[in-house]
């Protein structure tokens, strides 16, 4: 009788050790559970249900034929509607494979390298990005689909009010524009996880690499003393220290104002 009654009192004992495991597990994976990716708001403005097939095909050949395999960078293309913050004259060719005058003697950059840099970042939802040159805000949307906050620097006043006025029309108020000399960067809003530049500059700003959190990573076009252009990487490990490596060669507008003086 005893044995029968050990047997018995060990199936309710495993029985309940299951039972509750299964309870924890469940807890977890609930629709409430806590998820460290914040909320993003639904976008409502027409501009982002329109020419969605084209930019579909804009991911499909430009962008994943050329190994772009970030998850977060592909959805955010397919999602930020590229027409929108060219003019209407170059409208039509908003999702070709190529950079397009926005005014002002400013571009906007081929879809592909928008992508590249992005993804070369390394973002996440928790993330706090510096851009240096806004241009008409097209990168800056494309990261704050990704990251928390989005800080932008222009240098051409103009075109800072402009994207300012476009981010806030179609929704992104993870998005802060500043007009401005970029070489400073945003001190009072530092450190960032993640810095980007988008216009050629012939020497590294150091407030930027001071600005640059440890473990961050910063991507911008370097120019040459022999006029060649190249996309830079500087990442920054925990202890401070920087490494640098050319990943593209490209060709970007020249970045403006303080860099250009010698010396820093």
């Amino acid at each position: 009788m005893g044995a029968k009654y050990l047997r018995l009192f060990k199936i309710v004992f495993l029985s309940a050790v299951i039972f509750f495991a299964a309870s924890v597990f469940a807890d977890v994976n609930q629709p409430g559970a806590k998820e460290e990716k914040p909320a993003r708001q639904e976008h409502k403005h027409p501009a982002f249900t329109e020419r969605a097939k084209e930019r579909e095909r804009m991911v499909i050949a430009q962008i994943e034929a050329r190994d772009i395999r970030d998850l977060n960078v592909l959805s955010a293309m397919r999602i930020v509607p590229r027409h929108a913050f060219v003019p209407e004259n170059v409208r039509k060719l908003a999702y070709t494979d190529r950079p397009l005058p926005i005014g002002l003697g400013q571009t906007i950059s081929q879809p592909y390298i928008v992508a590249f840099m992005t993804e070369a970042l390394e973002l996440n939802p928790t993330s706090k990005v510096l851009e240096i040159g806004t241009g008409s805000g097209y990168q800056a949307a494309v990261c704050a689909e990704i990251a928390a906050e989005v800080y932008t620097i222009e240098i051409v006043e103009g075109l800072a009010k402009y994207a300012d006025e476009k981010l806030k029309e179609l929704g992104y108020p993870n998005v802060f524009v500043r007009a401005g000399d970029g070489y400073f960067g945003w001190p009072e809003k530092g450190p960032f996880d993640a810095i980007i530049g988008t216009a050629a500059a012939e020497r590294i700003p150091q407030p930027l690499v001071e600005q640059l959190k440890p473990g961050g990573r910063m991507i911008l076009p370097y120019e040459t003393e022999a006029g060649f252009q190249y996309l830079v990487l500087i990442t920054k490990d925990e202890k401070g220290n920087l490494s640098k490596r050319n990943v593209m060669p490209v060709r970007f507008v020249p970045m403006t104002g303080e860099v250009k003086k010698k010396g820093d």
